[in-house]
């Protein structure tokens, strides 16, 4: 039997490990860019030094930042480590591209009022959740309608940054219009059975696991896409979730039309989300699992008032 070409192989392997589709594009693409860089040699013959220089390269020549030059080493080291079974040294003579040390853009709560206001339809409730909650971006495309727990006011955040679940808050000024939402999903799910279709992609093996599962209302997406599209891993047709260009578009033109004179993206929000938890006096303790940061210097860069204290939390939306 043949043996699988490289590239093949480096899928598989990200595909065993439950990486993103995302991750898996990003991979492949710096790995062959290794590749062509060494004019298509086979990453067999080559090495640490090889390595090094390309990465040098990056950093010299193309000047990426460093958190594009650690994403090409990661691609490279998962291809020689876990797929080629190779053990490398230390790459000591790299040169590294100098990480800076930026400051977040954070809005004010006027700014942030005036560009929710410019943002209409399912994109404005997506980024009012991304405000109301300090959600990522994926984390909020991929929210499933089991996650929202409207009973005890609280959002069920599964797999975010790390692979590890948290809890954030359900702000109140959400629950009406996340309900019509899910109303509006329903519907557009119900069309999508009668029509043989409906199912969404399940995380790991929980497809093999339950077979229907994928089908049932409780795993649908709470902001499915407008149409459905093929699986590129598996060829299923499937209605996957918002598509996050959208989101980043409509924040793009709700900035414009706000005059909002700061570069703002979709992680703004969750920057000012914790800052005006701060501002409000909530510990940074709490601020940092809301965050769902690993450590809490992470969270100290938002702020300059630390442990003022405050038991409960009302989301920075709910306040008059």
């Amino acid at each position: 039997m043949k043996e699988p070409r490289l590239l093949d192989r480096v899928r598989m392997e990200i595909r065993t490990r439950h990486y993103s589709v995302r991750t898996e594009q990003s991979y492949i693409q710096w790995i062959r860019r290794f590749i062509c860089f060494h004019n298509k040699r086979h990453p067999q013959e080559m090495g640490e030094h090889e390595i090094s220089a390309f990465l040098t390269w990056l950093a010299v020549e193309r000047k990426v930042s460093a958190s594009t030059q650690n994403q090409a080493l990661s691609a490279i080291l998962f291809m020689y480590q876990k797929v080629l079974r190779r053990k490398l040294d230390w790459l000591d003579n790299i040169i590294r591209a100098k990480r800076p040390r930026h400051l977040p853009v954070v809005l004010t709560r006027s700014e942030v009022r005036i560009l929710l206001a410019a943002i209409p339809g399912v994109n404005g409730l997506i980024v009012r959740l991304l405000y109301g909650t300090g959600m990522r971006k994926m984390e909020t495309l991929r929210l499933r309608v089991q996650d929202i727990d409207f009973g005890y006011r609280q959002i069920l955040v599964r797999t975010g940054k790390g692979q590890k679940d948290r809890v954030t808050l359900l702000p109140d000024a959400l629950v009406a219009p996340l309900h019509g939402q899910l109303e509006k999903t329903r519907t557009l799910h119900s069309t999508d059975v009668a029509e043989g279709f409906g199912e969404v992609e399940l995380p790991c093996a929980l497809a093999r696991k339950y077979p229907g599962a994928g089908r049932e209302w409780p795993w649908q997406y709470v902001f499915p896409a407008t149409r459905r599209s093929v699986d590129p891993r598996c060829g299923a047709i499937r209605r996957h979730h918002w598509y996050d260009t959208n989101v980043a578009r409509a924040i793009r033109q709700g900035v414009r039309s706000a005059g909002i004179a700061k570069r703002v993206s979709v992680h703004t929000l969750r920057h000012s989300f914790a800052t005006h938890l701060l501002e409000d006096g909530y510990d940074i303790r709490t601020v940092q699992e809301l965050l769902g940061h690993k450590d809490v210097k992470t969270t100290q860069i938002y702020t300059h008032v630390l442990n003022r204290g405050g038991r409960g939390v009302r989301s920075p939306l709910d306040a008059g």
